[in-house]
C-alpha cells in the first residue's frame, strides 16, 4: 500500500513555494521521494523550502519567476524542463487584492487573473505537453472555497478561483486519454498571509469559525496527505476532481 504513495524518481515543480501552502506541498512531495523545484517570485525567497528540504535528506533547488508576466512563466517552464522531466506540476502561486466591486483597480484586475490563472494554464500547457509525450502526468491546481461562492471585496480572485476550478475539468477532459490526471485542491479557511485581514478581524474571524465543524482554521500541513495523494500512483483514476480540503466549511 505504501508503494501507491511514494514519489521516489520523480520531479515536482511547485509554485509559490516560498510560504504557506505552496511551502507545506513542496515539504510534503520532497518527504514522499520526489525532487522538488520551488519556484518564488523573487530570488532566496524559497530558501527556507529548499533549506528544510535538504536539511530532512529530500532533494529540492530553487527557480524565479514573475508569475503576472507571460515571458517569464515561459522562461520558468523552460527551467524546469532542463532540470529533468517534470512528473508533476502543482499550481499554488497566487494573489489577492481587496476593494469593493465598484473601485476595483483594472490594473489589479489584470495582475491576479494573470497570476492564478494565466500562468497555472500556461505552465499546465507547456508542461502537459511533454506529459503527452511521455503519456503520463499529473497536475495539482490549488482552487478555493471562492471557487464555490462569491466572496466579498474579491471579484477578481473569486474570478479567478472559478476559473481555475473549470479548467481543471477542461483539461481533464483532453488528457485523461493520455494517462494524465488533472485534479484541484480547494483549500478551506488556512493560516496564511492571505488570510492575515479575515484572521484579524474579530467578527469575520468568528463567523468563520462557527462555520468551521472541525472548529480551527486549517494549517498549511493540513494539505499535505491531499496533495501527496494527487501527485501519486493512488489517484490515476482520479480525473477533474475538485477536492475540498476545508475541515467541513461546504457540509455546512
Amino acid at each position: 500500500m505504501t508503494s501507491l504513495f511514494t514519489l521516489s524518481g520523480q520531479t515536482a515543480l511547485v509554485t509559490g513555494a516560498s510560504r504557506g501552502l505552496g511551502q507545506a506541498i513542496a515539504k510534503a512531495l520532497a518527504a514522499a521521494g520526489a525532487k522538488v523545484l520551488c519556484a518564488c517570485s523573487n530570488s532566496g525567497g524559497a530558501a527556507a523550502t529548499v533549506d528544510a528540504i535538504l536539511a530532512s535528506g529530500g532533494q529540492a533547488q530553487e527557480l524565479v519567476a514573475d508569475l503576472s508576466n507571460e515571458q517569464a512563466v515561459r522562461e520558468l517552464a523552460a527551467a524546469a524542463l532542463a532540470a529533468g522531466p517534470v512528473q508533476i506540476l502543482v499550481n499554488c502561486g497566487g494573489t489577492i487584492f481587496r476593494a469593493p466591486a465598484h473601485e476595483f483597480p483594472m490594473s489589479e484586475w489584470h495582475k491576479v487573473i494573470a497570476v492564478n490563472l494565466d500562468a497555472a494554464f500556461l505552465l499546465s500547457q507547456l508542461l502537459g505537453a511533454e506529459m503527452i509525450k511521455r503519456q503520463s502526468g499529473k497536475i495539482i491546481n490549488i482552487a478555493s472555497m471562492l471557487s464555490y461562492s462569491g466572496g466579498i471585496t474579491v471579484p477578481a480572485y473569486t474570478a479567478s478561483k472559478h476559473a481555475i476550478a473549470g479548467v481543471t475539468k477542461a483539461l481533464a477532459n483532453e488528457w485523461a486519454q493520455h494517462n494524465i490526471q488533472v485534479n484541484a485542491i480547494a483549500p478551506g479557511y488556512f493560516r496564511t498571509d492571505n488570510t492575515a485581514a479575515l484572521q484579524a478581524d474579530a467578527q469575520r474571524n468568528a463567523a468563520i469559525l462557527g462555520r468551521i465543524p472541525a472548529g480551527r482554521w486549517g494549517e498549511p500541513e493540513d494539505l499535505a496527505g491531499a496533495a501527496v495523494f494527487l501527485a501519486s500512483g493512488a489517484s490515476d483514476y482520479v480525473n477533474g476532481h475538485v477536492l475540498a480540503v476545508d475541515g467541513g466549511w461546504l457540509a455546512r
